[in-house]
């Protein structure tokens, strides 16, 4: 159905304008080499290429516009094809003449790197064409053609560009005569999962049918041939792509099984997500029960057990992947932003497929923490990796712990995770409602308003609210379609109290699978709504070791953390008591605006004089201080200090 939602939301616009005025430009400067920035590497590792961006000069030599080599990874294309994608949404909520006159050129550009029959790559282009599609693990065709496509369909929806969307046919059917099951095609998948999501896209807009079928191929394709990445790396015998991929098991490609007898959460974990997007959108549009099941296995087990408070995914940084059940290190993780992201993506598809609010509280978890955290306050600086705990000096020191970062860097040597969060970010009205054939999801609680005509339907609801400063939500109902709107408004999970009203009258709220159904009939209505948002303690599954004695805090959908900027160092020796008060407070000129929660808390002081490293007796005492958290994601926004999401907890007295 064709519908429009505007954003009104003041936490929220403030980030789509950070997007839109200062993330995409200092990205495009990044990409063009332009920024006087050091760029790092995310982790202590010397085959890291961080010199430079160079994302840009490689389109331009690619297109013959240039002289040179091919620099960066072999998916360094896809930086310039996410930029593209968040300058495209950008353009639907704040039209730029300059940028469109931009984002044409970059159009230009790809065109005239592509080659006469479709294929599109600049790093084969210019430096290896004899190698295409011959080391599918490691080369990334696939999936930088995946992100061409997604970004292809946004700037034609958003802008009318019939240039991009030729561009992406004629790709498209490179790839779709290519690859197959057919005499001469080559019946293999790409080693990073994205083109599926990419040709899903491609075929919501055009309506071919063989875009939908080759990304089914893919899918199902994916771990049939468990030999087909070392059978190719043999018979190219030319040296690695990106050295050490091969080595790397088949569960990190999600290769170890086929895709429909998957049912963990295993390997990179970004792969996981986008495999798992694409499985949903394809599930929901053909009906098929069986891919549905197999979502919704790798669902549970990624939430049941293998995800952070903070909607973080990924327990290692060794293939920055999945581990075990309950293994999540608060210290060592990986937790990418883009990991967070694509986890967006795949809770937004599942809600295509069942109305259940669990899948929209693990996106709104996921957006309010690791995401928002992936960027920094003034949108020129990123984290690849979210830690829940974080020393400098263990960082700099632990060779373990690297990619710990403890200040965001300016850029990264891969630098996925920017461009990925901004596109995110900039099509956030994408994921505020779900707009099914029959209902209207709520799933975030976001000032907006949404149109829909179509289908004999002429709908506005417009949200009205102060979250998550407040949890009182407001909607104005106004239905002229004739046939009464089943609206479903989610009832958050973090919620323990929770009240409703229909045009003034209390309403009784029961809930459907996580969702308060209401019946509007014609006319036009008020729906208020109200969540409980005071502060919470959360504790885990004991069999997430890490965390035993300890709590989290928490206010709505925001995970708390301590500083050592407000609470001094070693954050490890505070105690929290189990019946200590914890009061919020709105501090505006604090981090662009937060609440605080604070708690009278003690600390571990050592009593012991020798300076023995063990001794005999334990000779602790406590003292009594002030506890002071902020919301995770604007932690390191204040010079470099220690971290904390998980504190000690402890009996005694706690009142202020």
């Amino acid at each position: 159905m064709n519908y429009e939602v505007t954003i009104s939301d003041d936490f929220w616009n403030r980030y789509r304008g950070l997007v839109k005025h200062r993330m995409i430009p200092y990205q495009w400067d990044v990409l063009n080499d332009a920024a006087d920035i050091t760029i790092e590497k995310e982790r202590d590792d010397a085959s890291i290429p961080n010199e430079k961006s160079h994302a840009i000069e490689n389109f331009k030599i690619a297109a013959k516009r240039a002289q040179g080599e091919h620099y960066g990874w072999v998916f360094q294309d896809s930086d310039v094809y996410k930029w593209l994608e968040a300058a495209a949404y950008t353009l639907c909520y704040e039209w730029d003449a300059k940028l469109k006159e931009t984002a044409d050129e970059v159009v230009d550009l790809i065109s005239a790197a592509q080659e006469e029959d479709g294929y599109l790559n600049t790093y084969f282009s210019i430096m290896e064409p004899g190698r295409r599609y011959k080391r599918l693990g490691e080369s990334h065709e696939l999936y930088c053609a995946g992100h061409f496509l997604e970004a292809a369909v946004a700037y034609h929806q958003a802008a009318g560009s019939d240039k991009v969307l030729e561009t992406a046919v004629k790709l498209a059917d490179h790839i779709c005569s290519t690859f197959g099951e057919g005499n001469g095609q080559i019946r293999g998948v790409d080693g990073h999962e994205e083109i599926e999501i990419g040709l899903m896209r491609l075929y919501h807009l055009t309506g071919n049918e063989k875009y939908m079928d080759t990304a089914s191929f893919f899918l199902r394709e994916r771990g049939k041939d468990p030999g087909f990445f070392m059978r190719q790396n043999r018979e190219d015998g030319g040296r690695p792509l990106i050295a050490g991929l091969d080595r790397f098991p088949l569960k990190y490609y999600q290769m170890h099984r086929p895709v429909l007898e998957q049912d963990t959460a295993e390997g990179h974990a970004v792969r996981l997500v986008y495999l798992s997007t694409a499985l949903a959108d394809l599930a929901a549009e053909t009906g098929n029960e069986e891919l549905a099941g197999t979502c919704r296995k790798i669902w549970r087990n990624i939430v049941d057990k293998r995800m952070y408070i903070t909607g973080g995914i990924g327990s290692t940084v060794h293939g920055e992947s999945f581990t075990l059940d309950h293994d999540l290190p608060n210290d060592t993780m990986y937790c990418e932003t883009c990991a967070s992201v694509g986890l967006i993506f795949f809770a937004r598809q599942m809600l295509m497929i069942e109305a259940s609010s669990e899948y929209a509280d693990v996106m709104e978890r996921a957006l309010y923490n690791t995401v928002l955290a992936g960027a920094a306050l003034d949108g020129r600086h990123f984290f690849y990796v979210n830690p829940l705990e974080a020393v400098p000096d263990k960082s700099a020191k632990d060779p373990g712990k690297s990619h710990v970062k403890t200040v965001r860097p300016q850029w990264l040597g891969c630098a996925c995770c920017p461009p990925n969060l901004a596109r995110l970010i900039a099509s956030l009205d994408k994921y505020i409602y779900t707009v099914r054939k029959d209902e209207i999801l709520v799933n975030l609680f976001i000032g907006s308003e949404l149109k829909l005509r179509d289908a004999g339907k002429d709908i506005v609801i417009r949200q009205e609210c102060r979250y998550p400063r407040s949890g009182t939500i407001l909607f104005y109902v106004t239905n002229k379609g004739g046939d009464v709107l089943d609206l479903k408004i989610r009832i958050a999970s973090w919620s323990t109290v929770h009240t409703g009203a229909v045009d003034n009258v209390e309403a009784e709220i029961c809930a459907q699978k996580g969702y308060w159904k209401i019946g509007v009939p014609a006319g036009e209505h008020t729906i208020a709504f109200n969540m409980d948002i005071d502060p919470k303690r959360w504790y885990s599954d004991p069999r997430v070791s890490e965390n035993i004695g300890k709590a989290a805090i928490a206010r709505g959908p925001f995970v708390y953390c301590a500083e050592s900027i407000d609470n001094g160092k070693d954050l490890h020796c505070l105690l929290l008591p189990k019946n200590a008060e914890l009061d919020h407070e709105w501090r505006e000129e604090l981090l662009e605006g937060v609440g605080i929660i604070k708690a009278r808390g003690k600390r571990l002081i050592d009593a012991d004089s020798s300076g023995a490293l063990y001794r005999g007796s334990k000779d602790l005492r406590t003292e009594e201080c002030e506890i002071t958290m902020i919301p995770y994601y604007a932690w390191a926004n204040r010079g470099e200090n220690e971290m904390r999401v998980w504190l000690n907890e402890t009996e005694g007295e706690g009142k202020p």
